[in-house]
């Protein structure tokens, strides 16, 4: 997930991990447009950390068995990215 992308991606798992849910709800949810969740589902299905349940309009995003077995180390990473992040954010001058 190491791309512009990458947040986006991150979001939409936590939100995923939490509860499954579709790319409208999705879309809503995180304020995103709709194309750019159904980019990122995509994208997050191909690298096998989501799977899914229903067809077209009935699609349902769920995380993968190897996410799910891995979450504690996707959590480690999260926490990470974050801790970098307010150390980026503190040497521009933002809080």
């Amino acid at each position: 997930m190491a791309s512009r992308g990458g947040p986006t991606r991150v979001n939409l798992v936590k939100e995923l991990i939490k509860e499954p849910s579709n790319a409208n709800k999705l879309a809503e949810k995180l304020n995103l447009d709709y194309t750019t969740v159904r980019h990122h589902l995509e994208v997050l299905i191909s690298n096998g950390l989501l799977t899914t349940k229903g067809e077209k309009y009935n699609v349902v995003y769920f995380p993968s068995e190897i996410l799910e077995d891995n979450l504690d180390l996707f959590e480690e990473v999260c926490a990470k990215l974050d801790s970098w992040e307010r150390g980026m954010d503190k040497s521009r001058g933002r809080r």
